[in-house]
């Protein structure tokens, strides 16, 4: 059996350990940076997100396209796929997950879309 601690078996040491690592520090920047592709951004959109006068970011679709499109993303009215949105609704609304009733008022309108985001693309 050996005698002695475990030092005596890892004399290897490494450098620097607990140390920050030697980097030249600068000055924090509160500025925004020159290109943004956010949608709704203030700053100029490169090019490259332009095309045809528009910029990529935002489909081509309505107010009322996207709120039926937030109704299809929030999981908390269940999964929607397999089932026309205004069977989600229902569904929702049977079990007590008070669906927004702007969503029913426009899938009874007849004027977008009954399928779901996802149909068709997964």
């Amino acid at each position: 059996m050996a005698t002695g601690s475990m030092k005596n078996y890892y004399k290897q040491k490494k450098s620097g350990i607990g140390k920050s690592p030697s980097k030249p520090k600068s000055k924090p920047t509160n500025k925004s940076p020159a290109i943004s592709s956010s949608l709704g951004s203030d700053l100029a959109q490169p090019t490259v997100l332009i095309a045809h006068g528009s910029p990529d970011l935002k489909d081509e679709f309505g107010e009322d396209e996207e709120v039926l499109r937030q109704f299809d993303l929030n999981m908390a009215y269940g999964p929607c796929l397999g089932m026309s949105r205004l069977d989600r609704w229902e569904r929702a609304n049977s079990l007590g997950l008070n669906p927004p009733k702007v969503v029913e008022s426009l899938l009874r309108g007849g004027k977008t879309g009954v399928d779901c985001l996802w149909d068709g693309r997964v």
